[in-house]
């Protein structure tokens, strides 16, 4: 169990941000103040870092500066007794094909107007094949995170939290989302290959994996009980992303498994 007053680093992009989850307190990183890290801290009464980041890549985690903010990683400190992690999605552009799918055949319905092969012309835009090279360099990517958050904070306890799902066994084609019965299936492979990729990336460093995909599986889009949000135009509204029972559902995730120890 982590001691109250320890420090909490939270990495990762918009899946641990929260954007959309009013309120904010980082409008530029769409980071909420009801994203998971800050439920866990909390509950467990820790010292919070929480430099998740909208639109972060694992470069962002390692290396690369974002928008201004240094990579994720320099937060991680020798006195940093927790870590987690969620990242990998936008290495994958996963929410984005989602985005660019759903977007293109809605534009494509009013495109009909002026005949299908310019309908057909918009869908095509969006390419929902991944090759096993993408996953397996995601897979890395997550693994070089686990090794340089061990190498800074040696005492850390380090929690690999996966994607909540957004494609389930309730999700229906054209009625839930904007995407036909060849299309929807593509989204949950590369999901798929996503939790993949943390569960490698746990294997190979110790790190702990919470998989809030497998837990959210009944709670996808279009079930009585979305842990997301379904696809929406209107301003401020973040598609495809954690809503706020999403998010306590994570931070449960979470605390059951330090709880439990």
């Amino acid at each position: 169990m982590i001691s109250p007053g320890s420090v909490y680093v939270a990495m990762g992009s918009s899946f641990a941000a929260g954007p959309g989850i009013k309120p904010l307190v980082d409008k530029a990183a769409g980071r909420s103040e009801r994203n998971y890290a800050h439920l866990v801290a909390a509950a467990l009464d820790l010292r919070l870092v929480d430099v998740t980041y909208s639109g972060a890549t694992t470069a962002n985690l390692l290396s690369e500066p974002q928008n201004g903010a240094a990579p994720q990683i320099e937060a991680v400190a020798p006195e940093t007794r927790l870590v987690t992690i969620t990242a990998g999605g936008n290495d994958l552009e996963y929410i984005g094909t989602f985005l660019r799918g759903s977007m293109m055949n809605t534009l494509a319905k009013p495109a009909m107007l002026l005949g299908r092969r310019v309908a057909n012309r918009i869908r095509a835009r969006v390419s929902y094949l991944k090759a096993q090279s993408e996953y397996d360099a995601a897979a890395a990517s997550l693994t070089e995170v686990v090794t340089k958050v061990q190498e800074r904070a040696p005492q850390s306890r380090i929690l690999l939290v996966d994607y909540l799902t957004l494609v389930g066994p309730a999700t229906r084609p054209r009625l839930d989302v904007p995407l036909n019965e060849e299309q929807l299936p593509s989204i949950g492979f590369i999901a798929d290959g996503l939790a993949q990729a943390f569960a490698t990336a746990a294997e190979k460093t110790g790190a702990d994996l919470i998989a809030a995909s497998a837990a959210s599986r009944e709670h996808a889009i279009g079930s009585v009980e979305p842990w997301t949000t379904g696809f929406a135009l209107r301003p401020g509204a973040a598609p495809y992303h954690p809503n706020a029972a999403g998010m306590a559902a994570v931070a449960d995730l979470i605390l059951q498994k330090l709880r439990s120890e």
